[in-house]
């Protein structure tokens, strides 16, 4: 058996245990995907596989290694995240949404599934960039890719390419589990579309926000 063949097979093995694993960008997700409906859903997950594999191209080029050798660097990009998870937990708990959408022009979560769709358009683009942002704000993320992608690349092969093969592998992985998710609330799409249940998964939503941007806040580089 070949060692690429070895290598790949031991990091789907690992990234998918990884991915199975709760987070900011799962709670992410899924706040999109039951408020704002899939295709909320899925612009968040495609905003935050981008993120990852901007992370990832950037450790294949060198480019994380800054975060891992630069305290300034470091403390910028960790600061700049934790106040942005803070900013966003904090509107999400002051002033929780009661309809699918803040902008839907007056469609509300009992106008069906016409509105369900009306608002789902209206929310898929700022929820793919909240997706993107919140994840290339995570400095982590780059530290995890810097430390974790070297560990399955075999002897001979070139560094970039298959540092690239790897980030991409992840990023699918992650699509893959997130759209089991997303498709996981449609059938709930009824109850989670009420006015309470939008109210208490954007305040739910916030405090997961803050609870990261809390924790990111106190992590240490190294």
């Amino acid at each position: 058996m070949s060692p690429v063949f070895l290598s790949l097979t031991s990091f789907v093995l690992a990234a998918g245990v990884f991915t199975l694993v709760p987070g900011l960008d799962t709670a992410f997700v899924l706040r999109s995907a039951t408020t704002s409906g899939p295709r909320a859903g899925f612009s968040a997950a495609f905003g935050i596989t981008l993120g990852l594999f901007i992370w990832g191209a950037s450790a294949a080029f060198g480019l994380t290694a800054l975060l891992a050798a630069s305290k300034l660097a470091f403390t910028i990009v960790k600061w700049a995240g934790a106040l942005y998870l803070f900013n966003v937990g904090i509107r999400l708990l002051l002033k929780p949404r009661t309809r699918l959408a803040p902008d839907s022009g007056g469609v509300s979560a009992d106008d069906g599934l016409s509105g369900r769709r009306i608002a789902a358009q209206i929310g898929a683009f700022p929820s793919f960039r909240q997706g993107l942002v919140t994840n290339l704000l995570n400095p982590k993320v780059g530290i995890f890719f810097i430390t974790f992608l070297p560990q399955f690349i075999p002897h001979g092969v070139n560094f970039v390419a298959f540092s690239l093969l790897l980030a991409a592998i992840q990023v699918m992985l992650t699509l893959s589990w997130f759209s089991l998710l997303i498709m996981m609330t449609v059938p709930l799409s009824a109850f989670l579309s009420r006015p309470r249940t939008v109210r208490m998964l954007d305040r739910l939503t916030g405090g997961v926000f803050m609870a990261f941007g809390l924790r990111l806040a106190l992590e240490r580089q190294g």
